[in-house]
């Protein structure tokens, strides 16, 4: 161990792995953890890394790792979705100027905690030359509408700098997210190790006719607790709200009949999917992907102008699973649509996540 470094309580025979997602709504941070999980249990030290809402839901998840703070890039959205693609190219500078700062606190964290290996959802500066790293991302393909050529050629070079990239998805026809996932041109060490959900499904009574799951960036997650709020009003089945606010505790509150928590830990929100009759949500991959895993029947409203939501909503529409409408246009009687659904696919392939851990043992082939 070299002097000044972090000393862990029980040092594990895996090594010490940085995971690190980004904190761009709450869904990179919770499909780490079932990564997380599974790197504890194959014997590796964890370090969480990441900041404000993804880090603090991290901290409550796994209160015995050692946490950080990295760089924030404070991406956010336009109340206007035509504005929305703008938007965000005139934060490409600052975009730029977090991963250099991205790229030091990375080195720093190698030489605090002894660092053997990095997974980075899609922090793009969180990589090291010297160490096996692993990016995340179910974007191989990012679409932007005409630009979607030259995001995803940009976005596949940043890929290139790491070592291996991991897809949350099957490969082929089975795909969730379609195009996303899917490049054949994309020559790079790929693994689509399949969806993966830190929720399991289990049998129960379900006692919640309407369950709304809140996630994203602002100003538009506020805007859609404001529009839900108002069309379950005093109505007449029970509805509950999870907000997606992270703070220090779990809170809850009854208004206008709506129960309504700030945010659930894993388990707790696990259990109220699994109770639930539907739930309301944005189609962003990870909300799909636990959807999928535990099977509920959804309705999706994906986030004005971010073109990634409406194309996995139509698409989960058009192959008969979910229904979706956008945003402006919610009615909770768009609800009956749910009947004419299949729901959620079965499919031979399998998670096999833990099974590429051997990059980290100098195993560079799947």
């Amino acid at each position: 161990m070299k002097e000044g470094q972090y000393q862990f309580k029980a040092k594990k025979k895996g090594g010490v792995i940085l995971v690190a997602p980004l904190n761009w709504g709450l869904g990179h941070a919770t499909r780490c953890i079932p990564i997380i999980r599974k790197l504890v249990k194959h014997g590796y030290d964890v370090v969480i890394a990441s900041d404000k809402g993804a880090l603090n839901l991290l901290k409550q998840e796994f209160p015995n790792l050692p946490a950080e703070a990295l760089p924030a890039y404070d991406i956010t959205y336009t109340k206007d979705p035509k504005w929305f693609k703008w938007k965000l190219l005139l934060q490409i500078p600052n975009i730029a100027k977090v991963m250099r700062s991205e790229r030091i606190a990375t080195e720093a964290l190698v030489k605090k905690y002894g660092i053997t290996g990095i997974i980075s959802d899609n922090r793009f500066g969180v990589r090291h030359p010297n160490l096996p790293s692993v990016f995340v991302t179910h974007q191989i393909q990012v679409l932007s509408g005409w630009s979607t050529p030259i995001t995803s050629w940009l976005h596949q070079r940043i890929i290139k700098n790491f070592d291996q990239c991991w897809v949350p998805d099957y490969e082929g026809q089975d795909a969730l997210s379609g195009v996303l996932s899917n490049d054949p041109d994309f020559k790079f060490p790929t693994a689509y190790i399949g969806p993966i959900s830190r929720m399991k499904k289990e049998t129960l009574k379900p006692t919640i006719d309407i369950l709304v799951l809140l996630s994203g960036p602002e100003p538009q997650r506020s805007m859609l607790e404001e529009i839900m709020r108002e069309k379950f009003k005093n109505y007449p089945q029970k509805v509950v709200m999870v907000c997606g606010v992270i703070q220090e505790t779990p809170q809850e509150k009854i208004i206008d009949g709506i129960q309504i928590f700030n945010f659930l830990t894993s388990h707790a929100l696990e259990a109220l999917i699994n109770q639930s009759k539907v739930v309301i949500s944005r189609s962003g991959y990870t909300t799909v992907m636990d959807l999928a895993k535990t099977k509920t029947p959804a309705f999706f409203i994906p986030t004005p102008g971010q073109y990634e939501q409406e194309y996995l909503a139509k698409r989960l529409s058009q192959n008969s699973i979910a229904p979706y409408c956008q945003q402006s246009a919610f009615d909770p009687i768009l609800l009956r649509q749910l009947k004419d659904y299949d729901g959620w696919p079965v499919t031979a392939q399998k998670e096999k996540l833990s099974t590429l851990f051997g990059i980290f043992q100098g195993k560079r082939e799947f």
